[in-house]
């Protein structure tokens, strides 16, 4: 915990998103108070997508990048905005316009982990 996916299309590939985890991390801590050693990212690279009537092919088009952080119950929906506010400043900050990049539709959102999450380290 805290479990992060950030699903993005191919034409955001230039972005660093290595620097933009170890940018997030932080920014859960301070705002989630988790734990540093506990955040773990996942970048996905999403192949097939839709933007309103039309497909997007390959990197040219509107790009989408949804961030999803899934947290242990106990954050108030207010912690849980300012944190979703802090994901699209970031991303605002560490996407640069590209060419073949008409647009980018970023969105984030925190939701609570199941009862059911357990995890295990070794």
């Amino acid at each position: 915990m805290p479990q992060i996916t950030v699903e993005r299309s191919p034409g955001l590939d230039h972005v660093d998103w290595n620097a933009f985890a170890l940018a997030l991390h932080p920014v859960v801590v301070e705002v989630a108070a988790a734990r540093l050693e506990a955040c773990k990212t996942r970048v996905l690279r999403t192949e097939d997508e839709v933007v309103g009537d039309a497909a997007v092919t390959g990197t040219s088009g509107p790009a989408i990048v949804h961030v999803t952080l899934a947290l242990l119950p106990g954050r108030t929906d207010e912690t849980k905005a300012k944190l979703t506010e802090a994901v699209l400043d970031l991303l605002r900050k560490h996407i640069e316009p590209e060419d073949g990049v008409t647009a980018v539709h970023a969105s984030a959102e925190v939701r609570d982990l199941d009862p059911s999450y357990r995890k295990y380290e070794e």
